[in-house]
């Protein structure tokens, strides 16, 4: 073996070229010829000043952005139904029309059958509470006690000093100002109808046009994928919803009027509940406390008085932790954290509107991060 081994043959030379040789005649690789270069990286400050630059345009542009959101989301809703009758020959424009018109009908209808009853229980309420008034004085008496003591440590301070102790009130009384608001208030809900007529008419040429205009067959068929279940995800989670929340009302109204309240003081409390009910946590919690002070205006005994709370919280625990997790499943579940974070932040830019949306956009940003290779993972960070 070391004889043969230590002859160099021709048939050896051959089959062993020099690494020099495959190295300058290898073509390069396909894989490194299509590789993208690598992208560049923001920093955390950047980040979190971007973020900031975001939340301060979506607050200042509340004005803009809240009556477009909202006429996005009533027109999202009503697709379904206006694809419904145009199945039945009737013409987008005139099913848009027909959809409008019913929303607007039954709401005004509904606010016609409350505003009497509002209105005697605010009339009558001052009344009521200023019989409360034993009750309510035994009841504060020690944060009574402790503000008479720190307002003789206060006197006995300034004696000490020589000089009196002066409390300023600052009063904003100004009769004007709810005059000059109301204009906004109306022209607001005008441009919200008319967005929402709008958007229910063009907004299915409008997104095909945008769609087309999308480089690519992927990008196009996950921005249908993504459109059509934002469309069929959130018509079912508001009905869904809807529907729920009116069961809950009419079971309090039924039950109050059980103990005693008149039938449209019941049904005003109930649709209060069930409005109340589509802002999770914050809602339940104004509830209790209107409640509350329902109970105490209305009924004698102590008992009494807090039993219509204590109904209504039985029904929200009832709904909240047991029908709706069964009825929309983990598919619609969003983290309690990620929810209160985003009632936060929604209640602060935009205001009552920004709380009633808060849950529609989370649900959305959900579908759209679950739809989207590699952001799945941060779709189930909001589960």
């Amino acid at each position: 073996m070391n004889t043969q081994s230590s002859v160099p043959g021709p048939a050896a030379t051959n089959l062993a070229p020099a690494p020099a040789q495959i190295d300058s005649s290898a073509s390069p690789s396909p894989v490194a010829e299509q590789a993208d270069p690598p992208r560049p990286r923001a920093s955390a400050a950047q980040v979190l000043l971007a973020t900031l630059a975001l939340l301060f345009a979506l607050w200042a542009t509340r004005d803009l952005l809240v009556p477009l959101l909202l006429a996005m989301f009533f027109a999202l809703i009503g697709n379904p139904i206006i694809r419904f009758l145009k199945r039945l020959y009737i013409p987008r424009f005139l099913g848009a029309l027909l959809v409008l018109a019913s929303g607007l009908s039954a709401t005004g209808l509904l606010v016609n059958q409350l505003v009497e009853p509002a209105s005697v229980w605010v009339n009558e309420a001052p009344t009521e509470l200023r019989a409360l008034a034993p009750k309510l004085r035994e009841l504060l008496r020690p944060m009574r006690e402790a503000n008479t003591a720190a307002r003789s440590i206060a006197q006995a301070a300034s004696s000490g000093s020589g000089k009196p102790v002066q409390v300023i009130k600052t009063e904003v009384d100004d009769p004007w100002s709810v005059f000059l608001s109301t204009p906004r208030w109306i022209a607001s809900v005008l441009a919200v109808i008319l967005l929402t007529y709008f958007f229910m008419v063009y907004g299915e040429s409008f997104q095909k046009k945008t769609i087309a205009m999308l480089p690519g067959r992927h990008r196009k068929r996950v921005t249908v994928e993504i459109l059509q279940a934002i469309e069929v995800e959130m018509s079912r989670y508001v009905l869904t919803i809807s529907l729920i929340n009116c069961i809950v009302g009419a079971l309090l109204a039924g039950i109050l009027f059980t103990l005693g309240l008149p039938l449209q003081q019941a049904l005003l409390w109930g649709t209060l509940a069930a409005i109340l009910n589509f802002v999770p946590y914050l809602g339940p919690m104004i509830g209790i406390g209107v409640m509350l002070l329902m109970g105490f205006v209305s009924f004698h005994s102590v008992f009494a008085s807090l039993l219509p709370a204590m109904v209504y919280l039985g029904l929200h625990v009832l709904e909240g932790e047991i029908v709706t997790p069964i009825i929309l499943g983990k598919r619609m579940a969003i983290s309690p954290l990620m929810l209160i974070l985003a009632l936060m932040a929604c209640g602060w830019m935009w205001g009552i509107a920004g709380l009633l949306l808060a849950v529609p956009m989370m649900v959305c940003v959900k579908i759209v991060l679950s739809k989207i290779d590699g952001l799945a993972e941060w779709a189930g960070l909001l589960e």
